[in-house]
C-alpha cells in the first residue's frame, strides 16, 4: 500500500515538473517571438527613418549639390580634352575624372573646393542609393522598375568610388602620378580578369554592356528623353531651348565616349591584350589618334562641356 502511494506521489511530482517545463518552454518561445518582432520593428523604423532623411529638404539640397559637382567634373574633363585636341600633344594631360580633381586641387583654394565637391558627391551617392532602395515608384512595369533601380545602384557605386578618390585628394594633396597611370590601372584590372577562367568572355561581356549603355545614353540624348525628369514648367522658353541643346549634345557625347570605351574593352578581350583597355583619359586619347582625330576629339570635348552645363540645369530643374 505504501508502495502504491509512493508511486502515485512520484507521478504527481513528475506531472507537476512537466507542466512547469512546458510553461517555461512557452515563455521562451513567446520571448523569442517577441524579440524577433521587436528586431523587425526596429529594422522597419530604421528603414523608414533613412527613407525620410533621403526625401527631406536637406536630402534634396545635397542631391542637387551632387549634380553641380558632376557638372564641374565633366566640364573640366571637357576642357582638358579640348586642350589635348588643340595641342595635338597629350602626354602631360590627364583627361580623366582624377585629372579633373588634380586641376582643382592645384588651384588657389583648391582644397576647400574639393571639400565642397566631396559633399556634393556624397549627396549624389546617397540620392542614387535611395533610388535603388525605394525609388522609381512612378514606373508601373515592375521589370523596368527593377532595371532602373539596378542602374541607380550602379551609379551609386561608381560615384562612391569617385568620392573615395576625392577624399584621398583632400587628405593627401594633389600627388602627380606618372603619365598614363590611369590607363595602367585599367590594364592591370583587365589583365587580372583575363587570367580567370572564361576571363575573355567576362571582359567581352563587360565591354558589350558598356557599348549597350553608351547606345542607350546616346538614344536618350537624341530623343530628348531626359526632359521627363525636368520641371519644364519652371523654365522659360529661352532656358528650355538652351537646356534641350546642352542636354542633347552632352548626352550624345557621353554615349559616344562610353561606346568607344566598350569597344576598346571588347578588343582587349578578343586580342587577349589588357593594354587596349583604357579609362576615360585613354578613351579620349584613342579618339585623338584616329583619322580626323583632332576634329572628333574637339567635338567630343565640346559635348562633355555641354554635359557639364546640363548637369547644372539638372541641379536646378530636376524633379527629385
Amino acid at each position: 500500500m505504501c508502495s502504491i502511494q509512493s508511486l502515485f506521489g512520484e507521478g504527481r511530482v513528475t506531472a507537476a515538473r512537466g507542466r512547469r517545463e512546458a510553461v517555461s518552454g512557452s515563455a521562451v518561445a513567446v520571448a523569442g517571438t517577441t524579440g524577433a518582432v521587436t528586431a523587425a520593428t526596429k529594422a522597419n523604423e530604421a528603414n523608414q527613418a533613412a527613407r525620410r532623411a533621403a526625401g527631406s529638404v536637406w536630402g534634396d539640397r545635397l542631391a542637387r549639390l551632387g549634380f553641380c559637382a558632376r557638372g564641374v567634373v565633366y566640364a573640366i574633363v571637357g576642357v582638358i580634352a579640348l586642350q589635348i585636341a588643340l595641342r595635338s600633344a597629350s602626354g602631360d594631360l590627364d583627361a580623366s575624372k582624377e585629372g579633373a580633381l588634380r586641376e582643382i586641387a592645384e588651384r588657389p583654394f583648391g582644397r576647400p573646393l574639393l571639400v565642397v565637391l566631396a559633399i556634393g558627391l556624397g549627396g549624389y551617392v546617397v540620392w542614387r542609393a535611395s533610388e535603388a532602395a525605394w525609388g522609381k515608384r512612378d514606373e508601373d512595369d515592375e521589370h523596368k522598375r527593377t532595371l532602373k533601380r539596378a542602374g541607380s545602384a550602379a551609379k551609386a557605386l561608381l560615384y562612391g568610388a569617385f568620392l573615395g578618390s576625392t577624399v584621398k585628394f583632400i587628405s593627401g594633396g594633389p600627388s602627380q602620378p606618372a603619365a598614363g597611370s590611369g590607363q595602367e590601372r585599367e590594364a592591370t584590372l583587365t589583365a587580372r580578369l583575363l587570367d580567370l577562367p572564361a576571363g575573355q568572355l567576362m571582359v567581352g561581356g563587360v565591354g558589350l554592356a558598356i557599348v549597350g549603355g553608351g547606345a542607350y545614353v546616346l538614344y536618350r540624348g537624341i530623343a530628348q528623353k531626359f526632359e521627363k525628369h525636368l520641371d519644364i514648367a519652371a523654365m522659360g522658353p529661352v532656358v528650355g531651348r538652351v537646356v534641350d541643346v546642352v542636354g542633347t549634345v552632352g548626352m550624345a557625347a557621353r554615349g559616344v565616349v562610353f561606346g568607344v570605351a566598350g569597344y576598346l574593352l571588347i578588343r582587349a578581350a578578343i586580342d587577349f591584350d589588357p593594354d587596349q583597355a583604357t579609362g576615360l583619359d585613354g578613351t579620349l586619347k584613342a579618339i585623338a589618334r584616329q583619322t580626323y582625330g583632332q576634329v572628333l576629339l574637339t567635338v567630343t570635348a565640346v559635348g562633355l562641356i555641354a554635359y557639364g552645363l546640363y548637369s547644372f540645369a539638372e541641379a536646378r530643374y530636376r524633379d527629385l
